[in-house]
């Protein structure tokens, strides 16, 4: 009897199974942004425009935040990554579509909502190529994106409502003008431009007090003067493309050129292993 008391004392009492929260920190944050997504065309809706833009833009915060978040916890999982994508689809896509039809686009009726529609889909065809490049991109690659991401494509898109918030010029409002802006974005994001992907950049060790003293002044300018500020980061980005074109080429004609050396190399070993191997056959008198 003793043996058996003792036997049952020492059973493990079965743990409940299942995730801990921090393991649900990075997915909790992923829905957030689309929450906030979705909330600036409920702000659009209701002609509240200013609010509509900073959703879409605590959206693009959020969305930086799941990923560092999930490698931070290590909680990074294959339903993870579909959420995030079906959550970009809606904040960085859906979203910015609906509220620059709601703002200018509906104007124009049919076409607008076409225009619309296109911005969206863009959206979707781009993060599609994401999932599907990850791991197959060059080495020297690694620092950038193929087209613009769909965050920066979501506040490009709404660049004409900031900078009218910025400077209240009416002209910006244009139905056509702002559907052909549209429309450009939507290229710019399925296109192969390559464009700095700055989370992956290092930066040398003399840059680091400019970058920050940069990164403060952009913070005051938040603050003090938010939509002038924000337009003018987007401008700036605008001009990053033709630095990244530059160093993307630059990059690719190098890898390109050691790669044919490489080739030279090894045909030149291989002729002469084969020449090493080939028995010398003497003339027959």
């Amino acid at each position: 009897m003793m043996k058996r008391r003792s036997t049952r004392k020492l059973r493990r009492v079965p743990r409940f199974k299942g995730l801990s929260f921090s393991k649900l920190v990075p997915n909790i944050i992923t829905i957030s942004a689309t929450c906030a997504g979705l909330t600036g065309v409920r702000f659009a809706l209701d002609g509240r425009w200013e609010h509509a833009v900073i959703a879409i833009l605590v959206a693009a915060v959020l969305d930086a935040l799941d990923g560092r978040m999930a490698r931070l916890l290590k909680s990074a999982s294959e339903f993870g990554a579909e959420l995030d994508s079906l959550s970009d689809f809606v904040a960085f896509g859906v979203s910015p579509a609906l509220i620059l039809y709601f703002w200018t686009l509906q104007s124009l009726g049919g076409v607008g909502w076409a225009v619309a529609l296109f911005l969206a889909v863009s959206c979707g065809l781009r993060l599609a190529r994401f999932n599907t490049d990850l791991g197959r991109l060059p080495p020297y690659a690694y620092n950038y994106f193929t087209g613009v991401p769909a965050p920066a494509g979501a506040a490009l898109a709404l660049l004409p409502l900031v900078a009218t918030f910025a400077f209240g010029f009416p002209d910006l409002k244009s139905a056509p003008g702002v559907a052909v802006w549209a429309i450009v974005v939507a290229l710019l994001m399925v296109s192969r431009v390559p464009t700095y992907s700055f989370k992956k950049a290092k930066i040398p060790q003399v840059m680091v007090i400019p970058i920050m003293l940069v990164a403060l002044l952009f913070v005051a300018g938040l603050i003090g003067a938010t939509w002038k500020t924000l337009t003018m980061g987007m401008l700036f980005y605008i001009i990053s493309f033709a630095f990244s074109m530059r160093s993307y080429a630059r990059l690719k004609s190098e890898a390109e050129r050691m790669h044919v050396e490489r080739d030279g190399v090894d045909a030149d070993e291989t002729a002469s292993e084969e020449r090493q191997d080939t028995p010398h056959l003497r003339p027959v008198d």
